[in-house]
């Protein structure tokens, strides 16, 4: 049992051995794959901080334009609505004075258009009622007439009596 016993412990060795390489292989490709990091890192950093300080002055010059800007943005939007408030009373106004006109424009049309008609009306009962009931009394007159001229009335008469005895 005993020479079963040393295998084991050889075997144990040779496996913690062979363990033993591995984590040192791996010690060592992880200390290659940091020294690349860093590498690259300080690279990056080397490019990279050219760009932020470049840009970190173009916003500290920039910080005075930019609020510049945004008083004048504001000034010019307070002055926009200022003359937005004032065109919108003058359009008010306008309107108001248009609708008064207009009515005002209707009132007088109304008036003149009654008044034309009123007169239309005078002017008919003035002119053609007289002009219609001289109209019926020369028709009348020449009704009277043709009856006096027309020859052999008392005949016409008879016939028309006959006609409508008959017709009765």
């Amino acid at each position: 049992m005993s020479g079963w016993l040393d295998a084991f412990i050889v075997i144990a060795a040779l496996s913690i051995f062979v363990q033993m390489c591995i984590l040192v292989a791996m010690f060592v490709q992880v200390r290659f794959a940091v020294t690349a990091f860093m590498r690259l890192s300080k690279e990056l950093e080397a490019r990279v901080n050219p760009i932020l300080q470049r840009t970190n002055r173009i916003l500290e010059n920039s910080e005075d334009r930019i609020a510049s800007i945004m008083g004048d943005a504001a000034e010019l939007t307070r002055l926009a609505r200022g003359q937005a408030q004032k065109a919108d009373r003058v359009v008010t106004e306008a309107t108001e004075r248009l609708r008064t006109q207009i009515i005002r424009a209707d009132q007088i049309l109304t008036g003149t258009l009654e008044t034309i008609e009123e007169a239309g009306s005078t002017f008919r009962r003035t002119l053609w009622e007289p002009v219609n009931q001289v109209s019926a009394v020369i028709k009348g007159i020449k009704a009277g007439l043709d009856f006096l001229r027309r020859p052999g009335r008392d005949a016409d008469r008879e016939g028309a009596t006959q006609d409508e005895e008959l017709f009765i």
